[in-house]
């Protein structure tokens, strides 16, 4: 697969940036990438050495559309990448 089909944008939250002081970066991810390709995905992309690539499946969250009718958030899949010593990804 394509890094940036894999890859598709990273999640800046509060959390996330508190994160950066640790060496780790979060990302949105395709719901059917696993760990080795979001690690080549990452180290192709911004050119670093990845260390380790934890992935989380967040449940969708119920929504309300109109009066009655509930439905649900889209799915989506995050990583979160730490990086080797030294390494540093200039995200804004």
């Amino acid at each position: 697969m394509d890094p940036y089909k894999i890859v598709k944008y990273p999640l800046i939250t509060e959390k996330s940036t508190d994160l950066n002081k640790e060496n780790k970066y979060v990302f949105c991810v395709d719901k059917k990438s696993n760990k080795h390709q979001i690690k080549k995905a990452i180290e192709e992309i911004y050119k670093v050495k990845v260390e380790k690539v934890f992935v989380i499946n967040p449940k969708p969250k119920k929504r309300r559309y109109r009066l009655f009718i509930e439905g649900y958030k889209s799915r989506y899949k995050k990583a979160i990448v730490k990086l080797k010593e030294g390494e540093k990804i200039a995200i804004t």
